[in-house]
């Protein structure tokens, strides 16, 4: 798997997963939210520590630095 996402775009995933599970954790999301939020939030997560995101493939989207 060839990286395809740049600093920035892992940088907020990473954010926003944690923003969800504080949510989560302070009792602010319950229910199906916190499920449906819960699992984009482990896949956010995921996706940014590897860099790579598979959704970007079939669009050809790379927000990494272009090679020269």
């Amino acid at each position: 798997m060839k990286k395809n996402m740049g600093t920035i775009d892992r940088i907020i995933r990473a954010v926003l997963a944690a923003v969800v599970a504080v949510l989560y954790f302070t009792g602010q999301l319950t229910g199906i939210a916190a499920i449906v939020l819960g699992i984009l939030a482990v896949i956010f997560l995921l996706t940014s520590l590897i860099g790579f995101c598979p959704l970007y493939l079939p669009i050809k989207l790379n927000t990494g630095k272009k090679k020269e």
